[in-house]
């Protein structure tokens, strides 16, 4: 006979169990199977996030809402649509609340939530206007741990790691404005013209310098390192190197270098031997 566990205890053993059946989709699916180490930094950080939003996970009624507004028309008369994904959906208390998971620092985002509020005000038009769904309130959650907890979990001190947590507030109010959610399409419209146009110009390197509200990073330390394109941007090249034309010239010569005739013939030769003629036979 088996003594029965109290709840929180049950949450704890559940929680572990989906944790684990998650990672083993996730590798059997093809990504790289996670070290013992970043294993258990997530397990922790899965476990932290039960423990100060139980709350609201209790109360979540859907996730992944896929919501879609078509037939839009930028401002260089391309037809174009907008989706995206609510990432949870919560109906308790007598109030419906809308959540979307940012990556992001807290901080960050409490210093600039007009940039979140323009998302989260396309999707609040959706889902009232479009769906006819209530909506009470809009919020964000940031799922990056602030430094104090992380301090806490590494050294192993549970009194500091309960503080850390007790001051913890990852859930950010964002007040939605439906007056706003026009400029935010003709937004949308500008970008569609400016891909269709071809037209990628990036922020200047002084630009890329300038550190960003709410954070301590540099705009090119913590936009540019995200995007694949950052070696073959020139504002981003000018930002690491400098304004030398020196620099710029040894820039070139480095992208530019597809070693001597010989090498570019055999590197030729060996692209094309990588997959057999069509028609070929096995």
């Amino acid at each position: 006979m088996t003594s029965a566990r109290p709840e929180g205890q049950v949450d704890q053993v559940l929680i572990d169990e989906l944790f684990d059946r998650n990672v083993e989709e996730l590798e059997a699916e093809g990504t790289k199977a996670l070290s013992p180490w970043i294993r258990d930094v997530a397990r922790m950080q899965v476990q932290l996030y039960w423990r100060r939003l139980e709350a609201i996970a209790r109360q979540v009624t859907e996730t992944e809402v896929r919501l879609q507004l078509p037939a839009q028309h930028s401002p260089g008369g391309r037809t174009f649509g907008i989706e995206g994904i609510v990432d949870i959906v919560r109906e308790g208390d007598g109030r419906t609340t809308m959540y979307d998971i940012k990556t992001h620092d807290a901080q960050y985002v409490r210093a600039n939530t007009e940039q979140y509020a323009r998302q989260l005000n396309i999707y609040a038009h959706i889902w009232q206007e479009l769906r006819g769904n209530r909506l009470d309130a809009t919020a964000v959650i940031c799922t990056t741990l602030p430094k104090d907890i992380e301090t806490a979990s590494v050294r192993g001190d549970p009194v500091g790691l309960a503080k850390a947590v007790a001051k913890w507030e990852p859930v950010i109010p964002i007040a939605f404005d439906a007056k706003g959610v026009q400029a935010t399409i003709e937004e949308f419209g500008l970008v569609v013209d400016r891909i269709e146009s071809h037209d990628f110009t990036p922020p200047t390197h002084e630009q890329l310098g300038q550190r960003l509200p709410g954070t301590r990073s540099r705009f090119a330390v913590y936009v540019c390192r995200n995007c694949d394109a950052r070696y073959s941007c020139r504002s981003y090249q000018r930002y690491v190197f400098g304004d030398s034309s020196r620099t710029e010239s040894l820039m070139k010569t480095y992208l530019g270098d597809l070693g001597d005739e010989d090498a570019r013939e055999d590197f030729a030769v060996a692209a094309l031997e990588i997959e057999p003629p069509l028609g070929a036979e096995d």
